[in-house]
């Protein structure tokens, strides 16, 4: 699944403009970065998603989706979060990387790791 969200992420990236020019690594991980920043500012001013459940936003058409997503969840600390992701994915898909697999791996690897990764914080 999470491959196909890179997939998604990368194609509305490229059809949105954002592949006019061949981007570079760096221009990418600072766009990332800019998306934990701006999660970081939402849970400083406490911008957290208290509405309703977001599947009733995903599930309404689209008219009533945009309004409700743009009152309810955007600019949230959720929202920021799903930024990041799509970011990140965004990249993968670009780069052709198999990011469930990477991702599956670390967590293996992360769960054999003794507590706290041997350091203090």
């Amino acid at each position: 699944m999470i491959n196909e969200l890179c997939a998604a992420a990368h194609e509305n990236a490229k059809e949105k403009g954002f592949y006019e020019s061949e981007p570079s690594v760096i221009e990418r991980l600072a766009l990332i970065h800019s998306e934990v920043s701006e999660a970081l500012e939402a849970d400083r001013g406490g911008n957290k998603f208290a509405g309703f459940d977001v599947h009733e936003v995903m599930n309404s058409t689209d008219n009533i989706f945009k309004h409700l997503f743009q009152n309810t969840v955007k600019n949230s600390f959720e929202d920021e979060l799903a930024d990041i992701c799509i970011r990140v994915f965004d990249l993968a898909g670009h780069l052709g990387i198999d990011l469930e697999a990477h991702i599956k791996a670390k967590m293996r690897y992360n769960a054999m790791r003794p507590h706290k990764h041997g350091k203090k914080y």
